[in-house]
């Protein structure tokens, strides 16, 4: 492609008398071009010379603009009708596969498509391919309409994902994000999962944080928000969704079908929020460590943003909603009771009997005829079991010899070693050291256990009998023991 240097030259080199032929000669290109650049710019300058003032600047622009060439009506060497007619039916087809899906995350690339093509027989390029798909599929360019929110008027909800490393076991996490666009205020919880009662309860966390409600809140189509779709533009919402709009008072505004522009400021939040608080971070030992770290960072990243000012603008706070669902359970006999497919543990006494759960989207409160009972931090998997060794404590004092192989024992395997090395002739003693410290944390039970068995193997040597048995007569033996020694180290 001629460029301005070359057309400098060209016309630079007629002044000087050079042929076109000569011109042609040292550069590579057709003397026709040459002739073709010449006589554009003679004829330019003389135009200029009669031209009118207001002209003036139009052949100066022309003189002096670099080349270009001109393929509008260029016509297609390979490109076919029937090329063209087999895009169309290909693309008519994913049209309706999208429809179908609800989604179009799974529609043919681009590339594909031309994989396809090829196959056919056509001969012909990507490029061309691609360009004309392209075209196909933007013929005409969506404008969007600037927004400008009122304080207090608009809350925008998204999900997103992040990628975390938590007690070195990698996982997919979810953050619950709300953004504000009037006030750039973003906020977020992070989650193990996207299932109703998360959705939720990030809703009652944040309007109970902020101290008010927003008049509205916008969604995408996401199935915590649409349960259905009826035709082509009604939906039905989401049952739960209805009675958290009515009891706080918002309205509830979903954006149409893949509109993410919609609630653009959201969509931009997940991915701020995502990069700069998890971006450098993104390795913690615990759960609840990764989400004092989103805590913390949100503080930071909202300093210059107007949320003082909006608090001012939204409605009324209101008491946090309660979301628990209630369940009646039997116990069976082994004292666990099943709630999502999970097992737990409540005390041995309620065995066979029904006990009523309250379920939350992180623990799970047991309740025995309106008193409380225990309460379980939510398993996240199906099938597995999480169980408190003080529920059988009694069953354990008549059974000693179930202590060593039970589930309740394994589970915790700071007591299971304690257990095998100094109490496995003497279950007995374990039992009732446990029940002695049942309102102590395991932290604090394992201690206690410990500090136990360095006192007696290591100060105290003497033989249990019936008579010395009891805790009271092992303490008093220690203390009289420790006296002893104390007395003959003077």
């Amino acid at each position: 492609m001629i460029k301005l240097m070359d057309k400098h030259t060209i016309i630079k080199l007629k002044k000087e008398g050079c042929s076109n032929r000569n011109i042609s000669k040292m550069f590579p290109i057709n003397r026709k071009t040459v002739a073709k650049y010449w006589n554009e710019y003679v004829e330019q300058q003389t135009l200029l010379e009669v031209a009118q003032p207001y002209d003036v600047t139009n052949i100066q622009e022309k003189i002096c603009e670099p080349p270009a060439y001109h393929s509008e009506n260029r016509s297609w060497r390979k490109y076919s009708t029937e090329l063209d007619d087999f895009i169309d039916e290909i693309l008519e087809d994913e049209s309706e596969k999208c429809k179908l899906l609800g989604t179009r995350k799974q529609q043919l690339t681009q590339l594909q498509i031309y994989q396809i093509i090829k196959e056919k027989g056509f001969d012909i390029s990507c490029s061309t391919v691609t360009n004309k798909i392209r075209e196909k599929r933007n013929k005409t360019k969506e404008c969007f309409i600037r927004q400008d929110y009122e304080f207090g008027d608009r809350l925008e909800y998204d999900f997103g994902e992040v990628k975390l490393v938590i007690d070195g076991v990698l996982d997919t996490y979810h953050i619950a994000v709300l953004s504000s666009p009037a006030s750039n205020f973003r906020w977020a919880y992070l989650y193990k999962n996207q299932k109703q009662e998360v959705f939720m309860d990030s809703h009652i966390k944040f309007f109970e944080m902020i101290g008010g409600i927003y008049k509205e809140v916008v969604y995408d189509n996401m199935r915590n928000v649409v349960s259905r779709f009826i035709g082509r533009h009604e939906k039905e919402l989401n049952s739960t969704l209805l009675k958290l709009s009515l009891y706080y008072g918002f309205d509830i505004n979903v954006t149409n079908c893949f509109s993410g522009n919609e609630k653009g400021h959201v969509e931009g939040s997940v991915k701020i929020i995502r990069n700069k608080v998890f971006a450098k971070h993104y390795c913690f030992k615990t759960y609840e460590d990764a989400c004092s770290h989103l805590m913390d960072e949100l503080i930071v990243l909202n300093i210059d943003s107007s949320i003082q000012e909006e608090v001012d603008h939204l409605l009324p706070p209101k008491p946090p909603l309660e979301l628990a669902d209630l369940k009646e359970v039997k116990v069976n006999k082994y004292s666990f009771i099943r709630v999502e497919n999970s097992f737990y543990s409540v005390p041995e006494y309620l065995v066979d009997k029904q006990v009523q759960a309250k379920v939350y989207f992180d623990r799970i409160i047991v309740f025995s005829n309106l008193s409380y009972v225990c309460e379980h931090k939510k398993i996240d998997g199906t099938n597995e079991i999480s169980i408190d060794i003080n529920h059988y404590l009694n069953t354990f004092a008549k059974k000693p010899g179930a202590l060593r192989n039970s589930l309740a024992l394994k589970s915790i395997p700071q007591l299971k070693s304690i257990y095998d090395t100094y109490f496995n002739k003497n279950p007995r003693e374990f039992i009732e050291l446990i029940q002695n410290n049942k309102d102590k944390n395991i932290e604090e039970l394992v201690e206690i256990l410990q500090t136990y068995t360095l006192t007696s193997n290591n100060i105290i040597k003497f033989k249990y009998t019936k008579d010395t048995y009891t805790l009271g007569s092992i303490a008093r033996k220690q203390t009289s023991k420790y006296n002893d020694i104390c007395i003959r180290g003077k």
